[in-house]
Order: C-alpha cells, then structure tokens, then sequence
C-alpha cells in the first residue's frame, strides 16, 4: 500500500496531482458500489449544492450531482475497510510529509447522464480545513466512449483523467482547479477531503 501512497505524493509533487489504478480492490469496489446503488434506489441522496452555511444553494447549471455523506464511523464493512485504508495513508502523509492532517469527510458521488461540475476549487471560502482532495472512482465498464472524465487544469495544460473504477486521484484542494465533464450514463464516485481542524 505504501507504494500507492508514494505514487499519489510524488505525482502532487510532480504534475500538482497524484493518481492510482488499483488503490482498492475488486471486492471493496463492489461492496462499496452496492451501497451507493442501494442509496440512490433508496432516494437517500441529495441534490449537492455550492458553498456552506448560509451561503449554500443548489444550481444544476454549476453542478448536477446527487451526495450521501458518509459518517466516519461507519460499521458498513466496506466503508470500514476504505476508512482503514484512508487512515493508514494518513498517518503516512503525516510522518512523510509533516500535513498534520487530523480529520476527513467523505460522501458518495453520482451523476445521472449528462450531468457535470463546472470548474472550480475545492476549499470554502470561509474555511480552510480542507487540504487534499481525494476521489475513487467506482464505475463498472467505463471507457473513453463514455466521458464523464475529471478535466484538471494544470499550469500549462488541461488533463482529462477517465473514471475508472478503482483508481484514485489526489491534489490539493485550494490549489488546483478542476471540472466534472458530462458523460452518457451515470458516474459514481467516493469524493472526499483530508482536513486540518
């Protein structure tokens, strides 16, 4: 696991973004896939929205997506194994690389056909706990037919990462902007933040 962590850091270090195939395997993808179908067939996820507090609201012409937070002490046994995981690459950020990140907050991702992110930073205005954002991709049979790529806006160009399933990316939160493109079947996803609070 530590090689994967190595990768996710030196690519930040590198390109300003860090991405794995294969960070989870395939029976965690599955079992955490099954929750987030049985969240949506439930109606258990919301419209997201923009901003926090007062300042929230939600606009399908800057995001279209629907979310389930996830509860950091979940005793969903794929949530626990993905939780174990995220723990562990955290103590490594933090010995490694001294971010003294202490928190984090996660939340399914899906996105019926069609539906996009418009560019943007992931850090609040008026906080700034949020230090690196980090996603897995939870799709099945996804290929380049399909879009829904992650566009990530780099100095000197943008990148359109697939979301395969299985893989994680990984970049600062205040520092690189980044757009969720329109794809032709729903797209899911475990999107979430390492924080310092």
């Amino acid at each position: 696991m530590e090689e994967k962590f190595e990768c996710l850091i030196q690519g930040i270090l590198d390109e300003s973004f860090g991405m794995v195939d294969d960070f989870v395997d395939d029976q965690l993808l599955t079992g955490l896939r099954q929750n987030l179908l049985r969240l949506r067939a439930a109606h258990e996820m919301e419209k997201a929205g923009v901003g926090k507090l007062g300042f929230f609201r939600t606009d399908e012409e800057i995001r279209g997506d629907y979310i389930h937070w996830l509860d950091n002490h979940s005793q969903d046994v794929y949530e626990r194994a993905f939780f174990d995981a995220l723990n562990y690459f955290i103590r490594y950020l933090n010995v490694t690389c001294f971010t003294s990140i202490n928190d984090f907050e996660f939340h399914y991702a899906a996105y019926p056909a069609g539906a996009f992110y418009q560019r943007h930073l992931d850090r609040f205005q008026i906080d700034s706990g949020r230090r690196f954002s980090f996603i897995l991709y939870l799709n099945e049979s996804w290929d380049a037919d399909c879009g829904g790529e992650l566009a990530l806006y780099l100095p000197n160009q943008t990148l359109k990462v697939l979301p395969l399933g299985k893989r994680a990316v990984f970049f600062k939160s205040d520092e690189l902007e980044h757009e969720v493109l329109a794809g032709v079947k729903e797209r899911y996803s475990l999107t979430g933040w390492l924080k310092s609070v």
